[in-house]
């Protein structure tokens, strides 16, 4: 079965990015929400313009139905 990266509709703060990428690598996405804003803050924003670009790449996954 081929695995493929939708942003999350059930578990979202935002656009559900993090909770998809969360789902897509079977890790808890408070984990990957806590890498996201820390390397936000060291990178002086470039994170925020990341998630930005992933929000609107990333398909949702009410698009699968």
């Amino acid at each position: 079965m081929e695995k493929k990266l939708y942003r999350s509709s059930r578990d979202r703060m935002l656009c559900g990015v993090c909770g998809g990428l969360g789902e897509y690598l079977n890790v808890d996405p408070t984990i990957i929400r806590l890498i996201w804003a820390i390397g936000t803050v060291l990178s002086c924003a470039v994170g925020a313009l990341a998630y930005l670009a992933a929000a609107l790449i990333i398909p949702s996954d009410q698009s699968r139905y």
